[in-house]
């Protein structure tokens, strides 16, 4: 069946595994407490969110949980403000892998809406694709998903997502390259294909081995 919507992963996924651990996390935990003492009352109920987690210094905390490589929703919304000052200064472009670019432009002339579901705020998301080193990806996607909708290992955040988009689960394909968030798609009915850029056991290797 040819899917009538497309959801897709991000980091392992459109983009590399490398450009999120070695160049946007590292960027982030840099400039944590520089960013959070320069914009007070912006990141005030961020880090109060923080601390209703972990009581603390939310502060060593959040570099913890990016160490940690943690899916907590105030670090990604935090990590999303800072990443915003190196895209828009040209200190980094979003890396999305040639493959990817191509299936999502052809995908988009045949006329099939676009999405995406990253652990990563929407707010980070579109920053990755208006900047990528592809040019202004975002006229191609319709829409956006985080950890807001709910845990991408949870089959209710795919039903969630198809209620939102309008569709039924079984019309959209879903591309992660975890194996945890394909089965909980397909748990939800929502076709998905394991991806693995490294060429390790999956469904599929790149974009272009999608025939659907």
């Amino acid at each position: 069946m040819t899917p009538k919507a497309i959801l897709t992963d991000i980091e392992g996924t459109t983009s590399s595994l490398s450009f999120v651990a070695d160049v946007l996390f590292p960027y982030a935990r840099a400039r944590l407490a520089d960013y959070c003492a320069a914009h007070p009352d912006e990141v005030a109920p961020i880090l109060a969110e923080v601390q209703a987690i972990t009581p603390g210094d939310p502060i060593v905390t959040l570099r913890g949980w990016i160490d940690a490589d943690k899916k907590i929703t105030p670090l990604k919304t935090l990590q999303g403000m800072i990443w915003e000052g190196g895209f828009t200064s040209g200190a980094f472009k979003g890396h999305v892998y040639a493959d990817a670019v191509a299936a999502l432009r052809r995908w988009h002339r045949q006329g099939r809406a676009l999405y995406i579901f990253s652990s990563g705020s929407v707010a980070a998301q579109k920053l990755i694709f208006r900047h990528s080193e592809a040019g202004d990806l975002t006229p191609l996607l319709s829409g956006y998903f985080d950890t807001i909708t709910g845990p991408k290992r949870a089959p209710e955040s795919y039903g969630a997502i198809a209620g939102a988009i309008g569709l039924p689960v079984a019309d959209i394909l879903f591309l992660s390259d975890v194996a945890a968030e394909t089965d909980a798609a397909k748990a939800a009915g929502m076709p998905a294909l394991l991806i693995d850029r490294s060429g390790g056991p999956a469904d599929i290797h790149t974009f272009e081995d999608i025939t659907r």
